[in-house]
């Protein structure tokens, strides 16, 4: 079966920050194109990050998927929209996945060959999630993933999709038919992930919404972001596996272990290479004549948090707990 690729535009600003740290021949004309040089200026300001999800648990199975359709319309609360444009409420992720034409048969035969073998049965669909942080308006993140999926899917895979306003960050739930309608299996990668990604920011910005599609290093942060099972239970407070980790950390501070992780040496050399890479790209704006932004860039690196790993950062947090009741305590003895 042929693999799903997808159209990579011509006009997307592939920045690739590494490449301009390393030395090269002299080029007479610009280093940058605008629209790198407009997402290097997005990235020094801190421009939002359009986050890209994929939300793997329970994608391969036809009744799981179902629930989550109903689960994305809040079961009849809220509208999903449909690839054709149909606006549908009520509990209709049955219905919707008859519609496209998911063949409960052929489900049920590779779900008993994959286990079989031992491995997990094929997605039956993709569950993406949209989001942008605090503040953003929800109807362009509506919009900004409306016009990517008819860009990215019409035609091919079939899809729905309903925008969710009761958190913080507005984001959207998306729900793809992963094999297409020309009977084509999409296997989702981390390029692929990145397109989507770089397309949402762009399309963010179509609709006038400053949004950037940044590497996490490239920004100088190194936090990985938690799973979508985690983070919604650090929200409920009741998080089995921060807990967990937070005692462990707890434990060696208290034997007074000050470890240092394995893939910190690999963490500070990462952050050397995007140093270089960034004061590379300030000389180079200089020789195009960007003195301003070239000026950002340096405050850029300057500001840049130490590279931690997650242990520093979890005992760094404990430290701050235990010094706050301590400030508090002051605060009343006056």
């Amino acid at each position: 079966m042929p693999k799903q690729t997808f159209r990579i535009r011509a006009d997307e600003p592939l920045f690739d920050l590494a490449s301009h740290g390393r030395g090269g021949p002299r080029e007479t004309g610009p280093h940058f194109t605008p629209a790198q040089v407009g997402q290097i200026r997005r990235t020094v300001h801190r421009a939002p990050e359009a986050v890209v999800k994929v939300l793997p648990k329970d994608a391969n199975n036809l009744r799981a998927a179902g629930r989550h359709l109903d689960y994305i319309g809040r079961y009849g609360k809220l509208e999903l929209e449909s690839d054709d444009g149909d606006r549908l409420q009520g509990r209709i992720g049955k219905a919707l996945l008859s519609d496209w034409d998911v063949d409960i048969d052929e489900v049920r035969r590779q779900s008993k060959l994959a286990a079989t073998k031992g491995r997990q049965p094929p997605k039956i669909v993709h569950k993406l999630m949209f989001s942008m942080p605090a503040g953003t308006l929800p109807d362009k993140v509506l919009g900004a993933v409306r016009n990517l999926a008819r860009e990215e899917f019409w035609g091919q895979h079939r899809y729905a999709f309903a925008l969710h306003t009761d958190e913080d960050h507005p984001h959207v739930h998306l729900v793809l038919k992963a094999v297409s309608e020309q009977g084509v299996r999409l296997n989702i990668k981390k390029a692929t992930l990145r397109h989507w990604r770089s397309e949402f920011a762009r399309n963010l910005r179509v609709l006038g919404v400053e949004a950037n599609a940044t590497e996490r290093a490239v920004r100088g942060e190194t936090r990985k972001s938690l799973k979508d099972g985690i983070y919604r239970a650090s929200l409920r407070g009741d998080s089995t596996y921060l807990r967990a980790q937070a005692e462990a950390v707890a434990a060696e501070l208290l034997k007074g272990n000050i470890r240092v992780e394995p893939g910190k040496r690999t963490l500070v050399g990462t952050r050397r290479d995007v140093e270089n890479g960034w004061r590379s790209v300030a000389n180079l704006l200089i020789n195009d004549g960007h003195h301003d932004l070239a000026g950002a860039v340096r405050r850029f690196v300057d500001r840049m948090p130490p590279a931690r790993t997650e242990w520093e950062f979890v005992a760094d947090e404990l430290r701050q707990q235990l010094r706050e009741p301590r400030v508090r305590d002051r605060g009343h003895a006056r």
